[in-house]
């Protein structure tokens, strides 16, 4: 493209650094901004630097040498010959030039201040457009009266020139000084609104400062409040003691509304920070849960619309598979083929008490680009994201009880209390775990203790995903790929999973899918960290079409509810309510069979309520508590302890083989810090290999394959439709003959 048009790209050498000098980049400039990259196939995904040209300052050193700085960061750059120097130097020169003009006509709208709201803008603006409307009319109506005055002038002008009596010629030049007149005021008119609107927009920046201070004001308000509201709350519970669910003859369960509750389709929300807190005072509950005299639950139902009832000799605990749903020995309920539990660690090596010097992080990240800007261990805890996963399987006892199950629906509460307890480790881990690299598996052998064994995977590095398989010779098989996507709202960050997980029970034919809730880490920049769980989970049986609704109640300071709140009904494919869950996501479950539903009264909404006469609740699922010193110990569950354990006959590239989480979980974070350091950058190195390989396919016109998992294969799941990654099989097999030969080397 020639110098003077919007975009110019082409190859220049930038100074590096001392023992590589100037190396060959491929250079961009558009809109103002002059990026470049190592190769011109980089430009689809990494960009490795960009300076804003319209406060940047350009310079000359020599015959082929351009300097570029902006503030902190200088660009040497040089070029082939003085005439290639030269055209750069025109195209840089016309993009300031042209991003300085546009930076200064945002600067006019915005008073340079900082930018208004739309609804500032449309405030201030509106007025303005009205009055540049109303001066063009006025504008119009000026130029039909100066036309019109003149033909009057010049029809005056020639009765003047005709022989008229005297008085007559008076007469003719009187009205022909009043038509002047006339023009003149008219003319005069315009001027002044002109001024008048000249003057308005001149006081549209002072307009705009105030309104922007008082919106300033109104918001650091709303933060003191939102402050003294949560340390009121966290008196009172401190007053109370624990927190524990309540209890009594009747609750009011804030729930979504049944049959509007959208499924979740695993994308990203975009939610804003005003809908992350919602007045829970204001959520008007969607149904009304009362708990019935089993022996006078009957009731009649002709006088009520859309009554369904149910029977107590369901719900006999003598008979019914909730009778085993207390938290007992776990070799009692699952049967005689499994062997005794092996003996596995009960500690780690306590957290080493390191505060977090910003300067030793910041000092090993000047000069560095920003890709390769290291963070350190004191982020981390000493697992990885596949150890976390493998995780959810703390609780699996509580689908080996699904699976003696004979009602769907009865099932289908296991299954949901199953996705709820994967939560429970949360409530304190507020540390991230180490990012796995590509390649990099952990497996969880369980098959003679528990009699299941786990698979993680991580099968692609951007964006990072990790495929998960779990097969259980009790009778179930669970399979998912979680991608995770987070967005950063300055006071808060979003985690947000994407991607199904996938249950199947073996005799029954039962296939459950579902998707996680949204993870939000508060005060991220200032404060104690905490975590809380939002949103909605839809788990739907795609063989009988049972579906429960679940809903977890984001945090609310004027809510005087239970914390971390789990509320969902489990209906049938006719739509009928069977079952009511309730809990919290860091405690318990709580199942209770509905036995009659009615339609209640209706909210200031104008949106019927339902309610669920039910019997008394049953606690299907019941948190482990932690460890003794657990604090000390990142907050670690007795399986969280035992998932970093040493382990042999695993896989070379298994997360317990990892060298830096090793010295992390040991104390010793500085030679950790060296070493993830290390690993990443041999991990940047197989992906510059890789790109390397596709342009090189690309010039010769071949298809390149890109990384192929090693134990999982992408397939079209039948159910959703989705591609995915389901195991392929043969990681247990190599395993037993120990022939890791197709594991590559990333440790």
């Amino acid at each position: 493209a020639p110098p003077g048009s919007d975009t110019y790209k082409g190859w220049l050498f930038k100074w590096t650094n001392y023992l590589k000098g100037y190396q060959r980049r491929w250079f961009v400039l558009s809109n103002g901004l002059l990026s470049y990259y190592r190769t011109q196939a980089e430009m689809a995904h990494t960009c490795r630097g960009t300076i804003n040209l319209s406060t940047a300052h350009i310079d000359t050193e020599d015959s082929c040498n351009i300097v570029l700085s902006n503030g902190g960061r200088t660009y040497h750059l040089k070029a082939n010959s003085e005439v290639e120097r030269q055209r750069w130097v025109t195209a840089l020169e016309l993009a300031k030039a042209k991003a300085i003009r546009m930076r200064n006509n945002q600067s006019d709208d915005s008073g340079d201040e900082e930018p208004a709201s739309q609804s500032d803008k449309s405030e201030l603006h509106g007025p303005l457009k009205t009055l540049s409307s109303k001066l063009e009319d006025l504008s119009t109506c000026n130029e039909l009266i100066a036309k019109h005055g003149a033909a009057l002038q010049r029809s005056l002008s020639e009765l003047e020139s005709l022989r008229l009596p005297a008085d007559s010629g008076e007469k003719i030049k009187a009205v022909n000084e009043r038509a002047t007149l006339f023009r003149i005021t008219s003319n005069a008119m315009i001027n002044a609104c002109r001024d008048f609107l000249d003057l308005a927009e001149s006081h549209s920046r002072k307009w705009q400062r105030l309104l922007q201070h008082e919106r300033e004001q109104r918001i650091r308000l709303e933060e003191t409040i939102e402050q003294l509201a949560k340390q009121h709350n966290s008196l009172e519970r401190a007053c109370r003691g624990a927190p524990g669910l309540a209890s009594g003859t009747a609750s009011i369960s804030s729930t979504a509304k049944a049959g509007s509750v959208q499924s979740a389709k695993g994308e990203a929300s975009d939610e804003d920070e005003e809908t992350e807190y919602f007045d829970a005072m204001e959520d008007a509950p969607a149904f009304i849960t009362v708990t019935a005299d089993p022996k006078h639950h009957r009731r009649s139902g002709s006088n009520l619309s859309g009554a369904s009832e149910g029977h107590p000799e369901d719900w006999n605990l003598e008979d019914s598979v909730f009778e085993s749903s207390n938290q007992s020995s776990y070799n009692e309920s699952t049967g005689k083929d499994l062997l005794p539990r092996k003996r596995r660690r009960s500690r780690i090596p306590d957290k080493p008490n390191y505060s977090l010097n910003l300067w030793s992080i910041m000092k090993n990240c000047i000069g560095k680009e920003l890709s390769k800007i290291p963070m350190p261990v004191n982020f981390n805890e000493p697992l990885s994201m596949l150890q976390r996963l493998t995780e959810d399987l703390e609780y699996h006892e509580l689908l080996d009880k699904a699976v003696k199950c004979e009602s769907s629906t009865e099932q289908m509460c296991f299954v949901a209390a199953f996705s709820v307890s994967s939560y429970s480790t949360t409530v304190h881990r507020t540390a991230k775990p180490f990012n796995p690299l590509l390649g990099e598996t952990y497996e969880l052998d369980r098959l003679e203790e528990l009699g299941f064994r786990s698979l993680c995977e991580q099968v692609s590095h951007h964006p990072p995903a990790a495929a998960h398989h779990v097969y259980s010779r009790r009778g179930w098989t669970l399979w998912q790929e979680i991608t995770i996507a987070s967005k950063f709202r300055g006071k808060y960050l979003s985690i947000m999973p994407l991607g199904a997980i996938h249950l199947e029970f073996h005799s029954s034919g039962n296939h459950y899918v579902w998707r996680k809730v949204t993870s939000t880490v508060h005060n991220i920049i200032v404060g104690k960290l905490w975590i809380d769980q939002s949103g909605e989970i839809e788990i739907v049986n795609h063989k009988s079409k049972d579906k429960c609704q679940l809903k977890f109640t984001p945090y609310s300071y004027f809510s005087r509810d239970v914390p971390r709140k789990v509320t969902g009904v489990v209906s049938d494919a006719d739509g009928k309510a069977h079952y009511v869950m309730s809990g919290t996501w860091d405690e318990k479950m709580e199942c209770s069979k509905i036995v009659h539903s009615s339609h209640g009264s209706t909210s200031t909404e104008g949106k019927q309520k339902t309610v669920y006469q039910t019997l008394s609740p049953k606690v299907l699922w019941r948190k482990y508590p932690l460890p003794e010193n657990a604090e000390n110990m990142y907050f670690f569950s007795e399986l969280a302890l035992t998932l970093n354990e040493p382990e042999e006959r695993v896989a070379p590239t298994d997360s317990r083989l990892r060298p830096d989480q090793r010295l992390m979980e040991s104390g010793r974070w500085d030679e950790a810090n060296v070493e993830k350091q290390r690993l990443e950058e041999k991990q940047r190195a197989v992906r510059r290999r890789r790109e390397a390989e596709a342009v090189e396919a690309l010039e010769e016109g071949k298809e390149y394959e890109g990384y192929i998992p090693l134990w999982f294969e992408r397939k079209v799941d039948a159910v959703t439709g989705e591609l995915i990654c389901v195991y392929k099989g043969g990681y247990w097999e190599a395993k037993d003959k120990q022939d890791w030969s197709v594991c590559p080397d990333i440790f």
